[in-house]
């Protein structure tokens, strides 16, 4: 493939990507937390406890932020910290914190599910094979 059909296909799935990410992100707004600190939430689902500092930079935010982030879950009852040692906090998700996370995500993936059912089984079979492709070039 001719690098010009390569940027072309990056630059189309960098856009679906986003936009796909904005359409299914409408469903955020029932946890009833910002998206930020769903952000957090699915780094501790999915990733297990981190540290602050960790955190901080797998969200890319300076530590102070993610700090009051990590405070705002604690008050809503959603994680928890602990220390480590005299310098650093473990952060983890509560067992509340996880059910809000996995209801939104059941929520994002119903109205995805609902724009993908009106598809032709072969247009689904396609996408599904592409989402492979891009999960793969991801890794």
């Amino acid at each position: 493939m001719a690098a010009s059909n390569v940027e072309k296909t990056a630059d189309l799935l960098h856009s679906a990507a986003i936009r796909l990410l904005r359409y299914v992100r409408k469903e955020d707004a029932a946890s009833g937390i910002t998206g930020a600190q769903l952000s957090v939430l699915s780094v501790l689902v999915f990733a297990g406890p981190q540290t602050l500092g960790a955190l901080a930079q797998a969200e890319q935010v300076r530590p102070p932020t993610m700090s009051q982030l990590v405070g705002e879950l604690e008050r809503r009852g959603l994680a928890q910290r602990r220390p480590l040692d005299r310098r650093s906090i473990q952060v983890s998700v509560t067992e509340r914190g996880r059910r809000l996370l996995e209801a939104g995500r059941r929520r994002r993936l119903a109205r995805l599910t609902a724009s993908l059912s009106h598809l032709p089984a072969g247009k689904l079979a396609l996408l599904q094979e592409a989402a492979e492709l891009m999960l793969k070039a991801a890794s």
